[in-house]
């Protein structure tokens, strides 16, 4: 749990002045862990909250991307993790968000199953992310999205990854 809050607070630290360049805010339901391979260790839901900013004039060359900050907690009291990094929304009714960042998570250093290694394998993990939403009106969108937990196997050798997907609530700030 040590490292969940010192990442919850450099996530506070990073993100502080947010709420006043906060486009979006967000909560979800997800699925934990929803791998169908034979190394899936964990289960259970996740409640998810974040934010996304308002696209960033000065990154106008990688398409005006958005900030975006996660945090995410295991209800069964497994991996739980905060995440930040950037978004690209394609169209306006119906959209579609990609995202990537990196998350900081709280996940065993070492978790076995059937006599193979499932743990995650590092601390600091990508988090690459896609949604597909549905703006009800001016304030509300709901949105399907999928995230993904991984390291590419930059951090060591062992890159399980976790999967989690779910629905959340978007709720436009201005």
């Amino acid at each position: 749990m040590a490292i969940l809050g010192k990442s919850l607070l450099l996530l506070l630290v990073l993100v502080a002045p947010a709420p006043a360049v906060a486009d979006q805010a967000w909560l979800g339901l997800y699925q934990h862990d929803i791998t169908t391979s034979e190394t899936k260790f964990e289960d259970g839901q996740d409640i998810k909250a974040g934010w996304i900013g308002a696209p960033l004039d000065r990154l106008r060359a990688i398409g005006r991307p958005s900030p975006h900050a996660i945090a995410s907690i295991s209800l069964k009291g497994q991996t739980n993790y905060v995440a930040a990094g950037l978004d690209w929304t394609i169209g306006s009714t119906l959209y579609l968000r990609v995202g990537i960042g990196l998350a900081l998570h709280d996940g065993p250093k070492r978790a076995y199953r059937g006599g193979r290694r499932v743990d995650l394998g590092s601390p600091i993990l990508f988090e690459p992310e896609l949604a597909g939403g549905w703006r009800l009106n001016d304030r509300f969108a709901i949105e399907g999205s999928w995230i993904h937990l991984s390291h590419g196997r930059l951090f060591s050798h062992q890159n399980r990854g976790m999967d989690s997907g779910g629905v959340r609530l978007v709720y436009r700030l201005r």
